[in-house]
């Protein structure tokens, strides 16, 4: 049986704070196999990784690593970009809800590292394996809306490869890798809410999944470049292409 549940109680999180302490103070009751899902505000605040607002646009800049599209609307430009962590994603992660008035936060650090530092800390105090999350709120390529999704993770297994096993009719599974810790983000998700101040959940009953603090991280989750079908947005892409024609006509070619 799958339980979620949201830890009550934690206090507002500022730069310095111990996290691993603070949920530790805050968690009533851990079992080996539970896995921890912490949203990546507090981690960012307590790294310090947060700006003032009108340094938005630099800190994004100062994240990206290449523009994948870009759009004009209203109230400015949208821009979708490949983050220092190779995420693709909306302003490379910097966001202004859920902050204290006039700072905007940018993703943490290295939330595979975090995520291991809290898994460690809970492992030592508690004397359980616990596995932790961090998630943030992603939009998705042919989808609307958001959800969670995992950003870091530590003493969990984040694809659950299912691949030469049956189905339930017997037959053969031969592609299907469960996308396991961003489910298990989305999950926690439905109990943290983006507005009722329960930054941290709890999952239970997925302790198949939880293993040893060298499992590979969130990192991961993301696609390599090589197997990318999708690298860059229409406009992009037809601007690439034309510059392409227009050397290969100059050459001669």
């Amino acid at each position: 049986m799958l339980e979620v549940w949201a830890i009550e109680g934690l206090p507002e999180i500022v730069a310095g704070d111990d996290l691993a302490q603070i949920i530790g103070d805050a968690v009533t009751d851990l079992k080996n196999g539970d896995i921890l899902a912490v949203t990546s505000k507090i981690v960012s605040k307590a790294e310090g990784r947060s700006v003032v607002a009108a340094d938005r646009e630099g800190a994004i800049t100062a994240e990206t690593v290449r523009v994948v599209a870009s759009r004009v609307h209203a109230n400015g430009v949208t821009r979708i970009v490949e983050n220092r962590l190779g995420m693709v994603l909306a302003a490379a992660g910097v966001d202004s809800s859920n902050t204290p008035d006039g700072t905007v936060l940018m993703l943490p650090v290295d939330p595979d590292a975090s995520a291991r530092v809290i898994a460690s800390a809970l492992r030592e105090r508690f004397g359980v394996l616990v596995g932790v999350i961090i998630s943030d709120t992603l939009g998705r390529a042919w989808r609307q809306g958001q959800t969670d999704v995992a950003i870091g993770a530590a003493g969990i297994r984040v694809l659950d490869d299912l691949r030469g096993s049956v189905d339930a009719g017997g037959r053969r599974l031969d592609v299907t890798v469960a996308a396991s810790a961003d489910e298990i983000a989305g999950a926690a998700d439905l109990v943290k809410g983006k507005a009722s101040s329960l930054p941290v959940a709890v999952v239970r009953g997925l302790a198949h999944l939880v293993t040893g603090l060298d499992e590979p991280g969130a990192k991961l989750l993301i696609r390599p470049a090589e197997e990318d079908m999708f690298r860059l947005g229409t406009n992009e892409a037809w601007d690439e292409g034309y510059r392409a024609g227009l050397a290969a006509a100059s050459s001669g070619d």
